[in-house]
């Protein structure tokens, strides 16, 4: 199986028999909002069998841009798919029920028996119960680690030692080269936790020699995408 990582939270993952796509952005290159410089490559020529959106903002709603006249699930609840059963779970985007920045999903689901979990922009300091109850557990976790608008880096490692995953692949956090000055680089969430870090350089790679343990999980931290890549 192959995860290509586009930018932001956007990811696409590659099984033997089926596609998805997560939180796909249009054209933000003209956007201008304080802290913000969209430095990602348009996301072009991409299909996909299924498209999970975890949120209706700009950088994770761009559906438009995916091929293949994919499955949209943009909401919680239990859904039937390509993949098989895919749990979307609610919660909020802030620290405040909800009340700043609106509701987000967490997805579930498994690609060639791999059981993954997106958080897309979850900005709760920690999973209520019954969250946690509903995710179940999870071999693969794609989560914010930038902070801002999201989880802080030091929650977002306590939260994969509640997890304990077998590889952790971080997103939603400031490049190397800058452009989203209102997130944080990956380096605080990852000096906090403390795993090995596997760091790659291309924004895609073969999942399966990733894969650590629950007890001893790796970090994946995949390039930035260029318009190369």
């Amino acid at each position: 199986m192959e995860i290509r990582w586009y930018g932001q939270s956007a990811f696409l993952l590659t099984g033997e028999q089926v596609r998805v796509f997560i939180d796909p952005f249009g054209d933000l290159g003209s956007v201008s909002r304080p802290g913000w410089s969209w430095d990602f490559p348009l996301i072009e020529g991409v299909e996909a069998d299924v498209l999970l959106v975890t949120h209706d903002h700009l950088d994770h709603n761009g559906v438009e841009v995916i091929g293949g006249d994919p499955l949209i699930i943009a909401k919680a609840g239990t859904h039937e798919s390509p993949l098989g059963e895919i749990v979307g779970i609610s919660s909020e985007h802030d620290a405040a029920a909800g009340t700043q920045r609106g509701p987000n999903t967490i997805f579930r689901f498994a690609v060639d028996g791999t059981t993954f979990a997106h958080f897309g922009d979850f900005g709760q300091p920690a999973l209520r119960p019954e969250q946690r109850e509903a995710l179940g557990e999870v071999n693969v976790v794609l989560l914010p680690v930038g902070g801002g608008p999201t989880i802080a880096p030091d929650a977002a490692a306590e939260l994969i030692r509640e997890l304990r995953p077998e590889l952790v692949v971080p997103m939603h956090y400031r490049p190397e080269r800058g452009g989203l000055e209102f997130l944080e680089p990956a380096d605080a969430f990852l000096d906090v936790l403390g795993a090995k870090v596997e760091r790659l350089a291309t924004s895609q790679a073969e999942l399966e020699p990733l894969l650590g343990s629950a007890e001893e999980p790796v970090v994946a931290l995949l390039a930035p995408p260029t318009a190369s890549s």
